[in-house]
């Protein structure tokens, strides 16, 4: 598991510093699937492989906790989350309704600069290698994701801490490593736009539609992944 992950060079005195190095490159790894989901996480071993005290390292790992990354299993320990078909289904309709009611108060409420940022997004996704290639849909994240700008642009303090807060890492989880399924990228894309189109015509109730069609589409998506329900792996990302 820990020997897919890039060893930094640890020469920090400052331990809350090299608890935000560790906890962003365990998040980014977790997210990106290069530590599964289920894996065990050995304290241990992290502690070895990245030269750091276990008092930083628990910290780290108590933050992937509240981002609901890692989960506790008793007389287990930490493990990386792995839902179930049926818990990532509600994880998506929580999104098609949400993300849905953001898209038309972003239509509403974004300046005219601020989708005109939200297109040169797009165009940076368009640019990217793994994109071009066909091989997924990588967003970064914050205000280089998508989903995160609108969201953002809706205007609406308790709807960004539900899906920018607790959510976002592991919904940006599974959007990642379901993104790289045949055709979807490109599919995801033109959605993308079509979405954006409707915001800068000022129109939220297609917007709010695309958004919930494009979420849809996903969902639909993920279920190709479980024939038997089964709860996710890498393998079948």
């Amino acid at each position: 598991m820990l020997d897919q992950l890039e060893t930094p060079v640890v020469a920090q005195d400052d331990s809350q510093t090299m608890s935000e190095n560790v906890f962003r490159r365990i998040q980014a790894a977790i997210v990106k699937g290069e530590i599964a989901p289920g894996s065990k996480i050995s304290e241990p071993e992290l502690a070895r492989t990245y030269g750091i005290s276990r008092g930083p390292l628990r910290e780290a790992i108590h933050r992937l906790e509240g981002q609901r990354l890692l989960v506790r299993v008793p007389h287990v320990g930490a493990r990386v989350v792995s839902l179930s078909h049926a818990e990532l289904i509600e994880l998506y309709e929580i999104r098609e309704s949400l993300e849905g009611m953001a898209c038309r108060l972003a239509a509403e409420r974004m300046t005219d600069a601020e989708i005109e940022e939200l297109r040169q997004v797009l165009h940076t996704h368009e640019r990217d290698e793994a994109f071009q290639a066909g091989l997924g849909y990588y967003q970064q994240e914050g205000d280089f994701d998508f989903h995160y700008r609108i969201i953002q642009g809706a205007g609406n303090r308790t709807l960004t801490q539900m899906l920018c807060g607790e959510l976002y890492q592991l919904v940006r989880m599974y959007r990642i490593q379901f993104s790289a399924t045949p055709n979807r990228p490109r599919q995801a894309f033109a959605e993308h736009h079509r979405i954006l189109d409707a915001i800068a015509d000022r129109d939220g109730e297609l917007a709010e539609l695309l958004m919930r069609r494009h979420i849809g589409a996903s969902k639909r998506n993920i279920a190709r992944h479980f024939p038997d329900g089964a709860p996710s792996s890498r393998g079948e990302s």
